[in-house]
């Protein structure tokens, strides 16, 4: 194995410790109470996980409409790691319904406990601690199972046709519930589709499922499906069902469909002339294998890895000791130290070592133009450094010749980095993944540039780090991490997937440098392999990588 490829398995932060398995997590909830008279909560279930001392989120369920008993089909998978402990912690929340994030959501209340408490336990239910810490009435489950072996996943696309009309004004609102028989009878949830308004021939979208969370990898399981008439009140009506298996299904594998005749038991026993209530088919299923972040590595992905530093007015005269771009003879400022901390380690996964840097917010010489995505360096045709060390040293060499100024414009970096990962895209190959490192002192201010940029860059093999240097009030950026629902541009196109990482560096000021770079680059290998995995584009072998393209120095 190369030089890079060994310092990248050994990579503080990323894999320091060998994962033991992949665990799946799924959520249950009984006996939440109504906080508003007039209707019942939208609860939605956040996991999050302790890492350095810091609640980071890791993800989230869906929301489920007026309902006391929740039964989430989002399933939760984790890496578990039998020589650390994982402190989990699920907060539940009572989402308004006009508005799916955080922000003016009820937080009802949490459970935490650790991961390997739900493993050895199986099934683990705890009462939901309520704001101030009394005990609510209110009870999570958490039941855990071990991915092994296959981790393949599953594409199906559903729709029906004909189905009964339950409503007296409008047509039926149908969704499919998948639920998995286990082998002591009982039944998992695998899948609930969405709810397709008022038609009785619905296309759901397509979806995507684990083998193992399908069938536990036996192609012959029992799979009860049941297809319901949506309500607003959570009294959903009962439509018919089917049973089915995942060797039934393979059937759609090679383009034909595979139907269901979708029967109401009761119908069945009281209607002389029933026949059914309705068809399900199966347009499509294909087996989609699930390629690791270091399938990608090993097989010569490299990280192209970008810097760009906030140069604006906010940050105080850099000659002054109170400015956040004060250079101090012995202590680095925080810029220096958030830079880095997460450079050192996407360094190891970039065989040349060189990195562009920019600034943004200032005006530079020689004319003194403002600029918002100018070379550190001052070198417009080469922008690129070497080494993290080289970044370092064009930072510290750029200061005394700016002139700090603004406002805190990201969206023209932003781009800059997606034009060159655009030229990656028609490559069709996994060879290069951009990582832009912005680090900044305030609250952006092209917000609406900035959503737009970012849901197009969520089309692109790249991921945004933004580190928030200072005091300063960050709320804000929060909505960019797509932790307060799903990022929207302006124009309401959501983002294809997550791929901005927002984090205070004061929440790390007394932790380790391995601690921020843990926490801003954990998401990374996760969305490396949902980028690609998503176009289809497999890993090359070691061997195709090096016959193809030389190691640099």
């Amino acid at each position: 194995m190369t030089d890079i490829y060994e310092s990248a398995a050994n990579s503080l932060g990323l894999f320091s410790s060998p994962c033991l398995t992949k665990v799946e997590l799924r959520l249950t909830c009984k006996g939440i109470s109504d906080r508003d008279a007039l209707s019942k909560p939208d609860p939605c279930i956040v996991l999050k996980m302790q890492s350095h001392g810091q609640w980071m989120e890791v993800d989230r369920t869906e929301v489920i409409r007026s309902c006391v008993n929740p039964t989430y089909s989002k399933v939760f998978t984790l890496d578990f790691y039998f020589e650390e402990v994982q402190r989990l912690r699920f907060e539940l929340y009572d989402i308004n319904s006009s508005h799916n994030g955080l922000k003016e959501a009820d937080f009802l209340g949490s459970v935490e406990c650790t991961l390997g408490q739900i493993i050895s336990q199986r099934k683990l239910s705890k009462a939901l601690l309520r704001p101030g810490g009394t005990v609510g009435k209110a009870i999570i489950t958490v039941s855990a199972e071990e991915l092994t072996g296959n981790d393949d996943y599953i594409e199906l696309s559903f729709s029906a046709r004909k189905l009964d009309d339950k409503d007296f004004f409008s047509k039926s609102d149908p969704f499919l519930e998948i639920y998995r028989v286990n082998d002591d009878a009982t039944m998992q949830l695998v899948y609930r589709t969405e709810t397709v308004m008022n038609n009785l021939n619905p296309v759901w979208k397509t979806f995507k499922v684990s083998l193992n969370s399908l069938c536990s990898g036996d192609h012959e399981r029992k799979l009860q499906c049941t297809v319901w008439d949506w309500d607003s009140n959570g009294k959903h009506d009962y439509i018919g069902e089917f049973e089915a298996s995942f060797k039934e299904m393979r059937g759609a594998i090679d383009g034909r469909q595979v139907q269901w005749l979708c029967i109401n038991p009761k119908y069945r026993t009281k209607k002389k002339n029933y026949r059914n209530s309705g068809i399900v088919i199966l347009n499509q299923c294909k087996i989609i294998k699930m390629h690791s972040f270091l399938d990608y590595i090993m097989g010569g992905c490299q990280i192209q890895f970008t810097v760009a530093i906030d140069f604006t007015a906010s940050n105080g005269d850099p000659r002054n000791s109170c400015s956040l771009h004060y250079i101090h003879p012995y202590q680095p400022n925080e810029y220096l130290k958030a830079l880095v901390a997460v450079g050192e380690i996407c360094q190891d996964y970039d065989s040349d070592k060189m990195f562009p840097a920019f600034g943004f917010g200032a005006q530079i010489p020689p004319d003194y133009k403002i600029s918002h995505d100018f070379a550190v360096n001052f070198n417009k045709e080469n922008p690129e450094c070497a080494g993290i060390q080289g970044v370092v040293e064009a930072y510290q060499a750029c200061l005394p010749k700016l002139q700090l100024y603004g406002p805190t414009n990201i969206a023209p970096i932003i781009q800059k980095v997606a034009k060159s990962a655009s030229q990656e895209v028609h490559t069709k190959e996994a060879m290069q993944y951009f990582i832009l490192l912005i680090l900044t002192d305030g609250v952006i201010t092209d917000m609406a540039d900035t959503r737009e940029a970012i849901v197009q860059a969520s089309h692109l093999p790249m991921s945004i780090i933004i580190v928030g240097i200072g005091n300063a009030d960050f709320s804000d950026m929060q909505m960019l991490d797509g932790d307060d629902g799903i990022l929207r541009s302006p124009k309401g196109e959501p983002v294809l997937r997550d791929i901005v990482q927002f984090v205070p560096f004061r929440n790390f000021k007394h932790a380790s440098p391995a601690a921020l770079a843990k926490s801003v680059l954990a998401e990374v290998p996760n969305q490396v392999v949902d980028y690609y995995n998503s176009k289809g584009i497999k890993p090359k072998v070691p061997s195709e990588y090096q016959s193809s393209r030389p190691f640099g120095p």
